[in-house]
């Protein structure tokens, strides 16, 4: 051990810096990062100056339901959302009451962000309810101007009346205080999480903080990036987006710490001192962390296909902070490390290195990984099979997964006021009353597009835009195959006109079910088949709140159809590149994508069953794949890159066993962390993020314990040096060694602290 030691430190030595550029160099890169750091901190409190939790960061671009939100203003005045106000009465309502309630609409209408006209109180059919439309500033706080109006209402209603803000803006501001726990809840479990985690792994104060403070500085650098390509519009930022980046940053940037962290610990095993520790500990963590980062990067860029805009915009912006957890691993924790040394594994600082696994293992050892290294030896075939065999099972529950939309009432976990107010408008309205379907259509084409509306069984009434309506909008009767629009008044009254934008009008239709509902649903895919069957393909478009959630659905079902496989493929690309080989690879995927479906398999189990949700958004799947596939192959990256390394001095299936042994604690602890970051998630109370949270920490757990701790060293234990081919090293003698004729040419492949060995000691049999 004393002679490769001194193989190792003398060239080392020789090419060693000035004492002041080993102690000037990691002061810089550290003084740099808490520049960045100071400078993007304070960002955490600005973040809803450029975020946006309304529905157009969700809209599909070239959907029919999205041109028609982008005209609205031109019918309908100014950019609003309308907040339905439903006020119940014990029995019926009063003269009283109704007056109380027309009190109640002034106060509404003096209100920042309300535009336009408030509606007067309209009485329900069986006279127990009243509603009231309220236009909101839609570019304006809608969360804000919400809570005005229930704080309003709490205060202003006479006993005897109940008052609930549903509607689109209602069910927006319940979303944005569903997010209010991101930027301070949600960052905290996370960071507790993964603190309690190290301290227990590493048994040490310091070397937790450390490794936090890699992350945490990591994520104030990319926010204070996002932040700013946020400000110029580039990018859309919204809280779901904004909760996922915080998440992948700490959790990814732990990742690639604990790899560097474990290649630091090595070497001060091994004696060196901190600078030769540091540069040897780089030198090994380097390419690992560099392709894990490009594999997560290369997958997050691929949402770019999708013509969602809040998929598009979580590709680049999480791409952004996998880049700063990549250069914070490779620069900021080094010189860290660096600078306090042997000081950060106190006290228990390693002391030697750590035993070798045995060259005979029909003999017990010591310790859990060269224990799973003998199990993988001794019954390879049997683990492999067992192990496919039990995803494969898991797998089969994807079949009761409903990844197919979920209401917009269910969104939020817990109470809802506009989910609670949606039920009692519902009770004594039309359902739909709020949130209309809108039909844009050509002038001449009014009344026969009036008429297929009114023929629809899911829709009350129809009405068009009108300026000259007291309330914007004018019923429309069709008579002799001409459409009369009438407003309420004395029959003297004139009669009103549409208003026109580029020669069209729009109508809007009130639908008897709720407007999130399945029936809803049916209502507005019925009416674009009869429009275009009767007025020609194209000529109307139909929007609205059902029609967004229509189009954003098959968007994302249509999304998980492309992305998935060029996921795949740029995955593939990238491993082929850093293993040199083919076979594994292939193998790396395939078992990624195994586990990938088990994992989705168990969690639509248990959503079903545990949770009772009523289903799912169909981006939840892809999302997970997203993350799975690219973290799963993270670890195998870590795994296999090693392996590659010891096979180059040791043979094939003696290279598995001893990367498996090398590399189990600190991507055990790794994926522990990322379970623990990613599940944090479920303490905020949106349904996509909980789903997320679930899928992505269990897929992890099981990635850490089975598939990469069993599957993938049984498989290519079992295959052996094929699994290099079509490289040098899947060229070897048949007993998968590497021969000493061949070390000329492998030492050119190995990293520098291994052309010693490769040198120094001849391959022995795997």
């Amino acid at each position: 051990m004393s002679t490769r030691r001194e193989l190792r430190s003398a060239p080392s030595a020789h090419r060693r810096p000035s004492r002041w550029l080993r102690i000037g160099i990691p002061v810089v890169l550290i003084l740099v990062w808490l520049v960045g750091g100071s400078i993007g901190g304070p960002y955490f409190g600005r973040v809803d100056e450029v975020s946006s939790n309304d529905q157009s960061s969700f809209l599909p671009e070239s959907a029919d339901a999205t041109e028609v939100s982008e005209r609205l203003p031109d019918f309908l005045g100014d950019d609003t959302i309308p907040a339905v106000v439903v006020v119940e009465g014990e029995g019926d309502l009063s003269e009283d009451d109704l007056a109380a309630l027309q009190d109640l609409a002034d106060e509404f209408a003096a209100l920042d962000g309300v535009t336009g006209d408030v509606s007067p109180p309209i009485l329900s059919e069986d006279g127990q309810a009243a509603q009231l439309f309220v236009p909101i500033d839609a570019s304006g706080e809608i969360g804000e101007v919400v809570g005005e109006m229930r704080t309003t209402i709490e205060d202003s209603l006479p006993a005897g009346l109940e008052g609930w803000v549903t509607g689109p803006a209602g069910f927006t501001a319940d979303l944005v205080e569903g997010f209010l726990g991101i930027d301070g809840l949600l960052l905290g479990v996370a960071l507790l999480a993964v603190f309690i985690i190290l301290v227990i792994v590493y048994r040490s104060p310091l070397l937790p903080i450390l490794v936090l403070m890699t992350s945490l500085f990591a994520l104030c650098v990319a926010l204070l990036t996002v932040w700013w390509l946020a400000k110029a519009e580039i990018f859309v930022l919204n809280g779901q987006v904004q909760g996922i980046l915080f998440i992948l940053v700490i959790g990814a940037a732990t990742d690639y710490a604990l790899l560097y962290v474990a290649r630091f610990r090595e070497a001060i095993a091994d004696g060196e001192t901190r600078w030769d520790a540091t540069n040897r500990a780089w030198r090994g963590a380097f390419e690992p962390i560099l392709a894990s980062g490009g594999t997560v990067i290369a997958g997050l860029l691929c949402l770019l296909l999708s013509d969602l805009a809040t998929n598009r915009a979580l590709g680049p912006i999480a791409a952004i902070g996998i880049v700063f957890s990549v250069l914070s691993a490779l620069t900021f924790l080094p010189a860290l490390l660096a600078v306090v040394g042997r000081a950060a594994f106190w006290p228990f600082i390693p002391k030697g290195p750590a035993a070798p696994l045995p060259d005979d293992l029909t003999q017990p050892v010591k310790g859990f990984w060269p224990r799973q290294a003998r199990l993988v030896a001794r019954r390879t075939r049997t683990v492999w099979v067992a192990c496919t065999l039990i995803l494969l099972i898991a797998s089969a529950g994807m079949l009761q997964l409903k990844a197919d939309g979920v209401p917009s009432s269910d969104l939020v976990l817990g109470a809802s006021e506009a989910r609670d107010g949606q039920e009692v408008l519902a009770e004594h309205f039309p359902a739909g009353s709020g949130s209309p379907v809108y039909v844009i259509v050509p002038q001449d084409q009014l009344a026969d597009a009036a008429t297929i509306m009114a023929e629809s069984d899911g829709i009350d009434s129809v009405a068009v835009a009108s300026e000259d309506s007291p309330t914007g909008q004018a019923t429309v009767e069709v008579t002799g195959g001409d459409a009369v629009l009438t407003v309420p008044g004395p029959p003297s009254a004139e009669a009103p006109e549409p208003t026109l934008s580029e020669g069209d009008v729009l109508l809007v239709g009130t639908l008897t079910d709720a407007a999130d509902s399945v029936e809803a649903e049916q209502t507005v895919a019925d009416l674009r088949v009869a429009l275009d069957d009767e007025l020609g393909a194209g000529t109307a478009v139909v929007g609205g709140v059902t029609a967004t959630d229509i189009d954003s659905n098959a968007t994302s079902i249509r999304d998980r159809t492309v992305i998935i496989p060029v996921v795949l493929l740029v995955i593939l690309v990238i491993l082929m590149l850093l293993l040199r080989a083919i076979v594994a690879p292939v193998l790396l995927i395939l078992s990624v994508i195994l586990s990938f479906a088990a994992a989705l398999g168990v969690s639509a189990i248990v959503f079903n069953v545990v949770f009772g949700f009523p289903g799912a958004d169909p981006a939840v799947p892809l999302y997970g794949f997203i993350f799975l596939v690219a973290l799963g192959v993270d670890y195998n990256i870590f795994l296999m890159s090693r392996v590659r390394e010891e096979s180059l001095v040791h043979g094939t299936r003696r290279g598995i066993l001893r990367g498996l042994v090398a590399t189990g604690g600190v991507i055990t602890s790794a994926g522990l962390v990322l379970a623990a970051t990613f599940a944090a998630l479920g303490v905020i109370p949106i349904l996509f993020l909980a789903q997320l949270a679930f899928i992505v920490a269990f897929g992890v757990l099981l990635d850490t314990f089975v598939v990469r701790s069993l599957l993938v060293p049984a498989v290519t234990y079992d295959i052996g040096r094929a699994i290099w081919w079509p490289s040098r090293l899947g060229r070897a003698n048949a007993w998968g060694e590497t021969s000493a004729d061949a070390a000329p040419e492998l030492r050119r492949s190995a990293s520098p602290d291994r052309r010693e060995e490769v040198d120094a000691d001849p391959a022995t049999r795997s």
